[in-house]
């Protein structure tokens, strides 16, 4: 890739093959070894168009991001309330409120869109198991013990999850999250759109002037963006498993696309990534209204508004901070 005026080429052993107005882009995801010309990513960095490169196989390698935006105090404000768990624990609570919230809210969903199709009884006590969870995790005051809650909660909701597949159960059923490498094609699913969700995440905290790297219930490790990991947890759910079921439900992904090696690992060819990432931008683009600030937005601009709304509460504008519940 290389930058020509005001657009993107593509180029493929010295032939153009694509161009594209830099002005219409939010993100470049990378996936050859070829790469992008340094005025390229700087042309990029300066109009806060994220770049991120994987490998072939679809592994996350790195990103390349412009100025972090937002003044120091901001950030000084975030670094202490990560260095006082009691002060994080409050922050995070909320966070998994909403992940939860929306995980009950998925399941319900199934049940009254499906209900001669899934397993009803095995969705109903998963609902009522999250619905109990959800006051405990609101009150709870440890971090430790915030995640044992999430842990428990995770399990439940992914031990029904499978039931929500309505086609293609030969190949694609899931049993267990695998996460590195993938073992089945649902799961090679959920990670490449985690990974996705995590990057949008990381770009909106960045734009809002917060460090990415520094989180409150993901603690801080070297290489890993804690607070975006954060920040995605309330956003699972809703923005990306229901994603990855709609793509497998709608066949917009099949068998086809995935090739098992011999060491278990599933990987989703070059065809089925275009199509993935393709009904990825266009499910950004659809409307929805958001449940705090009544307002309506598109699902891409969700992580951008939360880590509006983040940013807002450290400043002490909001008391606490609001997830987004999905309805």
């Amino acid at each position: 890739m290389r930058l020509d005026g005001e657009n993107v080429v593509i180029q493929r052993e010295g032939e153009q093959t694509a161009r594209f107005p830099l002005h219409t882009l939010e993100s470049i995801s990378c996936f050859n070894y070829a790469g992008a010309s340094p005025q390229l990513m700087g042309a990029c960095a300066q109009r806060n168009i994220g770049i991120s490169f994987f490998t072939q196989r679809g592994r996350y390698l790195a990103s390349v991001y412009g100025e972090t935006q937002g003044n120091v105090l901001l950030r000084m404000q975030q670094y202490r309330i990560a260095e006082d768990e009691s002060a994080s624990c409050q922050i995070a609570r909320h966070m998994l409120v909403g992940k939860v919230y929306n995980c009950r809210s998925v399941l319900e969903r199934a049940l009254r869109d499906h209900p001669q199709r899934v397993d009803q009884p095995g969705l109903q006590n998963a609902s009522r198991t999250l619905a109990a969870a959800l006051p405990l995790i609101a009150e709870e005051s440890n971090l430790e013990a915030l995640r044992g809650l999430e842990g428990k909660a995770a399990l439940c909701y992914f031990g029904v999850l499978d039931e929500l597949i309505l086609q293609g159960r030969e190949v694609f059923s899931f049993t267990q999250r695998s996460r590195r490498p993938p073992r089945d094609p649902v799961n090679a699913l959920l990670s490449f759109a985690y990974t996705l969700l995590a990057l949008d995440c990381a770009s909106a905290l960045s734009a809002v002037g917060l460090d990415p790297y520094v989180g409150f219930l993901h603690r801080a490790r070297p290489g890993r963006r804690s607070l975006a990991l954060d920040l995605m947890e309330e956003l699972r759910a809703v923005r990306a498993d229901r994603f990855v079921l709609t793509l497998i439900n709608n066949r917009v992904i099949q068998p086809k696309h995935f090739t098992f090696k011999e060491n278990n690992t599933c990987l989703m060819d070059d065809v089925g990534r275009k199509a993935f990432l393709s009904a990825w931008q266009e499910r950004k683009q659809e409307p929805l209204t958001h449940p705090f600030l009544n307002e309506k937005i598109t699902w891409g601009l969700l992580p951008h508004v939360q880590a509006l709304l983040l940013s807002r509460t450290l400043r002490g504008d909001y008391d606490s901070y609001p997830p987004f519940l999905w309805k």
